[in-house]
């Protein structure tokens, strides 16, 4: 049996770049990405198996609830090994539903929030098993947090 795979979950733009610069980790391992359907999305995940999200996400509740029948899709077409994100919204409905699931989360906080954690942040805490920060500082708010370093 092969190991399951894990579902990359975050935003287009500088969110996806920071996941897509874990390619080292990633590169030999079964993988499903969901992010949104925008023309950097689709070029830099060309030949990858990627489910599109709904957005904008911020205070839509139209996308919030199609997100969540997306990640219940998603999570029931195969239970990935993990789900990892770097944010933004379209990540709470995949955490929560994960965490309901046994499925280990992992967060890596944004390097652009030095000071204060990312609305995502704080709305994934409850379900998110691993928090990586991108710099010592970020250890403020997030105490359990293990530093990787910054991705880009």
């Amino acid at each position: 049996m092969s190991a399951r795979p894990i579902l990359l979950v975050a935003s287009s733009g500088g969110h996806l770049a920071q996941l897509r610069s874990l390619r080292p980790w990633w590169q030999g391992r079964d993988r499903v990405w969901v992010t949104f359907r925008t023309p950097d999305a689709e070029a830099a995940l060309e030949g990858e198996r990627v489910w599109w999200a709904f957005h904008p996400t911020t205070r839509h509740l139209g996308n919030l609830v199609r997100n969540t029948a997306l990640a219940l899709r998603v999570l029931s077409r195969g239970r990935p090994g993990a789900v990892v994100t770097t944010g933004a919204g379209v990540a709470l409905p995949f955490f929560a539903l994960a965490w309901l699931l046994r499925v280990p989360t992992v967060y890596i906080e944004v390097y652009d929030r030095v000071d204060t954690p990312t609305l995502t942040s704080r709305l994934c805490r409850p379900f998110t098993r691993l928090y990586l920060a991108q710099w010592e500082e970020q250890r403020a708010f997030m105490p359990t947090a293990i530093t990787v370093g910054p991705l880009l």
